[in-house]
């Protein structure tokens, strides 16, 4: 059976902040110029902000350009910030409140709403929808096409109803070509198709390598009489900070009694036996956090990657007949702890590139340069440029002195010190080896504050075709048990938040076992495995998570 084939104007891969708004902005511009552009958004989730995982704290400067007047409209951004705290936890049972004053000035929030981006992804589904894009949920962009000169035409979704072995099965639908004059890549931190371009077309060639969180997240219902909306709370330290990795927690109190919880966990951590999933669990029995989950429920559970590396890290933009946006370029603001605003406008300033371009009368297959000379200009670029040390200071210099730093520049000289500080060594690089290190005992679960992998997963409403072959693809296949059991006592078995990767012994024999169902797409494992033997591709469309309120 042979692919069809659909074609447009632009295609976008991924729907959520970047993807979405780059859509409507396109069809903005399309009906206020009366130039006719067709515009198609393919998602992976089985809808719009099923898979969509993030704190979150939203600044509504993009919101704000793209929809001026979206409360009107019904935009689901309802509580607004009332206060921040930020906590330095410095023992199991101590912490110090940060004064106001020695905040770095990014984590104010005055004026920002807490949010659910899936909620916020979903309505702006909706925009799109009644702006005449084109929306295909459920489907996988498995492949980047490319024409007889090497330029990007288009992507092709995934086969459906393909077997474990790779038989037909009866269901058996071959997948999509989706042409395109331009091709926009949204697919979030660690994009698939994206890290292939980035490869294909040398992107990172002048860039820093990128850097990256896990977060893991957790929703839950409080005691009304502990929830005050608008309450957002930062903090780090303990119980990262006994491994001598870094990272720091939120807990953000949105409606509805509801609070967001979360700990994002630095991949360039060194010590292979910490398991950022258990070092989660043992965080909520801090008196700071405990005090408001003590007699709560916890109602949804999930986990993503963060891109993290900022301006210094940022690949090349633009390839023949394609873009990146969002999180597959790395827009996230880490010192604000920030994406979700700067991915929609990375998005805007793409769709305003490409309609120049499509205006001019080009047919596709260039490099749109002017989505990079429109960010140069733009007021993300200058967010970018005096962000571009945060976390490379946290890396080099430690938490401690590293917040010292980052004060000093935010505070003091509004990010704009005269030099950068590269943080050249890739995660995957930076484990020492197992003997170096004692196993991390970590308490049990109690199963009302604190919870084990398996019960987590399923509250993520994960689900894959059990009948498809594992996306989780192993370069070689002996590595794990050859090399990184012996070297680091196979350190998947700990940073997957989502219990995929096992070591069991069958017949007296040890098996690397990969429990593909449980993936909840979050991307650490292709960032972490040291020998980078592990590569994540597409499973089936539908497939994995499915965050309800995330």
């Amino acid at each position: 059976m042979e692919r069809e084939a659909m074609e447009f104007d632009v295609v976008i891969v991924g729907g959520g902040p970047a993807g979405l708004s780059a859509a409507i902005r396109l069809r903005q511009l399309s009906i206020e110029s009366g130039h006719e552009i067709s515009v198609c958004v393919v998602e992976k989730g089985s809808e719009f902000g099923a898979h969509i995982l993030s704190g979150a704290v939203i600044e509504p400067r993009a919101m704000n350009e793209l929809f001026p007047n979206w409360k009107e409209e019904g935009a689901p951004l309802k509580t607004e910030v009332t206060r921040d705290e930020v906590h330095f936890l410095i023992s199991p049972e101590k912490a110090i409140l940060t004064p106001g004053w020695a905040i770095p000035k990014p984590m104010h929030n005055e004026g920002n709403y807490i949010v659910s981006l899936g909620n916020v992804v979903r309505w702006l589904a909706e925009k799109a929808e009644e702006l005449e894009v084109n929306l295909f949920p459920g489907f996988a962009a498995a492949e980047v096409l490319y024409d007889e000169k090497g330029a990007v035409k288009g992507i092709a979704t995934g086969d459906m109803g393909v077997g474990k072995n790779g038989e037909h099965k009866g269901s058996y639908t071959p997948g999509y070509e989706l042409l395109a004059k331009y091709t926009l890549f949204a697919e979030g931190c660690r994009g698939h198709l994206g890290k292939m371009l980035i490869n294909h077309f040398k992107l990172d060639q002048d860039a820093d390598p990128q850097h990256y969180g896990l977060g893991i997240k957790e929703l839950w219902e409080i005691d009304p009489a502990k929830h005050e909306a608008g309450l957002v709370m930062h903090g780090a330290g303990w119980p990262l900070s006994e491994s001598g990795s870094t990272g720091g927690w939120w807990l953000y109190h949105a409606e509805d009694n509801q609070v967001s919880l979360g700990l994002i966990t630095d991949l360039s951590y060194s010590n292979p036996y910490v398991s950022p999933f258990d070092e989660m669990q043992r965080l909520k029995h801090h008196p700071v956090l405990k005090k408001y989950l003590e007699g709560g429920k916890r109602i949804s559970y999930g986990a993503r990657a963060v891109v993290k590396g900022g301006l210094n890290s940022l690949p090349k933009l633009t390839f023949p007949g394609g873009l990146l946006i969002g999180d597959d370029a790395g827009f996230l603001n880490f010192s604000k702890i920030k994406g979700s605003h700067t991915a929609m406008k990375s998005g805007m300033l793409a769709a305003e590139g490409i309609f120049d371009a499509l205006k001019a009368g080009r047919t596709g297959g260039d490099e749109v340069t002017e989505y990079i000379d429109k960010f140069e200009a733009s007021w993300l670029y200058e967010e970018m440029y005096k962000s571009r040390n945060f976390g490379a200071a946290m890396h080099r210099m430690g938490t401690l002195m590293g917040a010292a730093y980052n004060f000093v520049e935010q505070n003091l000289f509004d990010g704009k010190l005269p030099f950068n500080i590269h943080d050249t060594t890739p995660d995957y690089k930076t484990l020492d080896l197992a003997s170096f290190h004692q196993p991390i005992a970590y308490p049990k679960p109690d199963g009302k504050i604190s919870f084990d992998k398996l019960s987590s997963v399923f509250i993520s409403n994960t689900n894959h075709e059990e009948d498809q072959p594992v996306h989780l693809t192993l370069g070689d296949a002996s590595i794990p048990l050859k090399q990184n059991l012996k070297l680091y006592d196979e350190p998947a078995q700990r940073y997957c938040p989502a219990g995929v990767y096992e070591i069991v012994v069958k017949e007296g024999e040890k098996q690397f076992q990969i429990n593909a169902q449980n993936c909840v797409h979050c991307k650490t494992c292709d960032i972490k495995d040291p020998a980078q033997n592990i590569n994540w591709v597409v499973p089936e469309g539908g497939g994995g998570p499915n965050y309800p309120n995330m």
